[in-house]
């Protein structure tokens, strides 16, 4: 668990490990405004649900009180790591949280023995790639590719 130092007047914040029962609705709302995506794959629903039965412990929130304010989840194949889903709630921007979130997944990869963490950012969202930047990640010659399974989405 981590405390961020709040500036004064704003309730501290805490991250820790995601629980479905205390945290699922507040996460999907939080995605449905930071995210807004469209496709069924992309569900906030589905992809918790995905998430939570990994049972790999590299889900967090950042909480301020019981207000679910931040998430990031993280995933690790053995090799690399990659990291998904950094969101903070408008209100809550520029108070470190962000950057909390990536550290709190970097240390859960790097104790799981990752040797190299990736993310993907939507191409010309200048403002993210810097934010990932002053975090020490750099941009690679890459071509990210994907492939959709639709039987394991449901409604697809």
């Amino acid at each position: 668990m981590q405390k961020l130092p709040q500036p004064d007047g704003l309730e501290p914040v805490t991250i820790i490990p995601y629980a479905d029962a205390a945290h699922r609705s507040q996460v999907v709302a939080l995605w449905e405004v930071v995210f807004g995506y469209d496709a069924p794959h992309n569900k906030p629903s589905l992809a918790i649900d995905k998430k939570i039965s990994a049972k790999d412990g590299l889900f967090f929130v950042a909480l301020a009180g019981a207000l679910v304010v931040g998430t990031v989840m993280a995933g690790y194949d053995g090799h690399r790591g990659w990291i998904y889903s950094v969101a903070v709630s408008p209100s809550h921007r520029r108070q470190g949280i962000g950057t909390r979130l990536v550290s709190m997944a970097e240390q859960a990869l790097t104790a799981q023995g990752c040797v190299k963490i990736n993310l993907q950012i939507l191409e010309g969202n200048a403002s993210v790639t810097a934010f990932y930047e002053s975090l020490g990640f750099s941009v690679e010659k890459r071509i990210s590719m994907g492939k959709r399974i639709p039987k394991n989405v449901p409604g697809a």
